[in-house]
């Protein structure tokens, strides 16, 4: 089975087998967010276990 193209491109596997995404919010618009804000949506997130075993299966695993 092909591998999802848009999936490979925005999910990765950590070493450990959890897949990581980033989050939301961190294109445009951020003069109005603070630093903080700004620092805590930077880091990648998981990726929940409702929508892991469908992902997994994009990214040919």
């Amino acid at each position: 089975m092909k591998t999802h193209s848009g999936a490979k491109k925005r999910f990765r596997f950590t070493g450990s087998g959890k897949l990581m995404k980033q989050q939301i919010n961190m294109r445009h618009n951020q003069e109005h967010m603070s630093s903080r804000r700004k620092r805590r949506l930077n880091a990648d997130q998981v990726v929940s276990p409702a929508d892991f075993k469908k992902l997994k299966r994009q990214l040919g695993r």
